[in-house]
């Protein structure tokens, strides 16, 4: 997919999300970051909040995240957190 992420959300026991997005925000420690696809190399703390991936299809998945790290590098997306659970729960 051209202008596409590949995203991975785990916790120390399970994989929570994996698959293609087209964009991610999240709560880095100095505040909200969004990334899209050839986003520059980034490896960020995360605060506690709200993780958003969306879709090229439009769809939305959310995760309240607690403390932990993203890194960004070609395209794969990637955030660790020690505790995570779906929006909708």
């Amino acid at each position: 997919m051209a202008d596409s992420l590949t995203v991975d959300v785990v916790i120390p026991t399970a994989q929570l999300f994996s698959g293609p997005a087209e964009s991610v925000v999240a709560p880095a420690i100095d505040g909200s970051i969004g990334i899209l696809a050839r986003h520059e190399p980034t490896l960020t703390l995360l605060s506690p909040g709200e993780v958003k991936i969306t879709t090229a299809a439009g769809q939305v998945t959310r995760f309240f995240v607690e403390e932990g790290f993203m890194s960004v590098d070609e395209d794969v997306v990637t955030v660790v957190v020690e505790r995570a659970k779906p929006a909708d729960n």
